[in-house]
């Protein structure tokens, strides 16, 4: 693995950096080198096993950070690629043309945080939050409290029981 990162390094200008376990290696890099690195670890480096794409939001930085996670398996590595964008342009190149599913990914990413994928596929329809208003729900300035105060009605709180009396009598009724 060691080859490759030193191949990605030299083709890409990345920060290339091995973590435990052992066969998973972090990459970064510019958003603008994200499709055409992509592309090369599917083509080249044989990665051609797309596993996830996950976000993190950064909002002490005013970033958010995306994550791709390949898959080689005739060398069982895996490989995820960290590309940072700015939480005030949230937009990023798409990939679905090089793997299809990751279009699905973009959507809920959309969806949850905001973070727009020109031409992807079906990006601004709905995915899970059908009718949502308002700061997309992931980002970390929105208030989960506030939301559910506002939107829920109030109601009692079960009475706690004690496991262990609770299953004895649910289970021996008969022995009290």
């Amino acid at each position: 693995m060691k080859e490759i990162l030193e191949r990605i390094n030299q083709q890409f200008n990345c920060s290339a950096h091995e973590h435990q376990p052992e066969n998973l290696s972090w990459v970064q890099l510019d958003k603008k080198q994200l499709v055409p690195l992509l592309s090369y670890l599917k083509h080249t480096e044989n990665f051609s096993h797309f596993v996830l794409l996950t976000a993190v939001d950064w909002i002490e930085n005013n970033e958010f950070q995306l994550n791709y996670l390949l898959t080689n398996h005739e060398l069982h590595q895996d490989i995820a690629i960290r590309v940072m964008i700015p939480r005030d342009e949230p937009e990023m190149i798409t990939a679905h043309h090089l793997w299809q599913q990751i279009a699905t990914y973009q959507r809920e990413i959309n969806e949850m945080y905001g973070i727009n994928f020109p031409n992807s596929p079906r990006v601004n329809e709905s995915f899970l939050l059908e009718g949502w208003e308002g700061i997309p729900p992931m980002r970390r300035e929105f208030d989960t409290k506030k939301y559910s105060e506002e939107t829920f009605f109030p109601r009692p709180r079960q009475e706690g029981k004690d496991p262990q009396t609770h299953m004895k009598q649910k289970l021996y009724p008969d022995e009290e």
